[in-house]
């Protein structure tokens, strides 16, 4: 498109997401222009282990061990931050906002806890983060916060943020369901993780609550406050 916006990708992270991430953006590059009216390129996968990558079939030219590489590159305008956890991603997030490059995440337990600082931060270095992945997978709830809503006083939210949680409650009140037995389905079936801790905690549904809420009611939320 020789009109479009020209964007480099850079992602940081390459296991099961990041590496399903990098073959969107190169198997259905065209497809991703047409729609976005931008000319996304990815640039880098960085990672110190690229066996996922390799079996997805990513060039080899695409895969770096060194992040200093990617923020001294000036092609490089969004780093995609899909290393998880709340210690080398917000090391990831914070340089590559200091090095004026914009940036997506996923990352809910990251956003929980330190949110507020990232945000202050991307806005003090001219450079915005996106994360709408971090919340109801594909509904776009935080376009809808950020923007279709802007001007609405929002007094109260109500829905349900984990499909794992939803499913296991809803077997066992509409069936009468062990819990064990639901969890063990759910396994089995992909929508429950093989360490489902986070989720039937309330953790992962925490999480999101204090991201939406933050957004919704002007403030923020601290994730120790919400009981789980």
């Amino acid at each position: 498109m020789s009109d479009s916006v020209k964007l480099g990708v850079a992602i940081v992270g390459c296991g099961t997401v990041g590496g399903a991430a990098a073959t969107i953006l190169t198997r259905d590059a065209d497809i991703v222009a047409q729609r976005s009216g931008c000319d996304i390129e990815l640039k880098y996968v960085v990672d110190l282990d690229f066996s996922v990558a390799r079996q997805t079939g990513l060039a080899e030219a695409l895969l770096c061990d060194n992040y200093d590489e990617v923020l001294a590159d000036d092609s490089v305008d969004v780093v995609v931050e899909l290393v998880g956890g709340l210690g080398f991603a917000r090391e990831v997030i914070e340089r590559a906002c200091r090095a004026g490059k914009h940036v997506v995440t996923a990352n809910k337990a990251l956003l929980a806890h330190h949110g507020t600082e990232l945000y202050a931060l991307a806005r003090s270095c001219g450079v915005c983060i996106a994360f709408e992945a971090s919340c109801a997978g594909c509904v776009p709830i935080i376009r809808a916060l950020n923007e279709g809503l802007i001007v609405n006083r929002i007094d109260a939210m109500f829905g349900i943020v984990n499909g794992t949680c939803n499913f296991i409650l809803s077997e066992m009140s509409t069936k009468g369901r062990d819990y064990a037995a639901v969890l063990q389905e759910a396994q089995a079936d992909g929508l429950a993780e093989a360490d489902p801790s986070l989720d039937v905690s309330g953790g992962d549904s925490a999480h999101k609550l204090a991201i939406l809420g933050a957004m919704a009611f002007g403030q923020k939320i601290e994730f120790d406050d919400i009981p789980t």
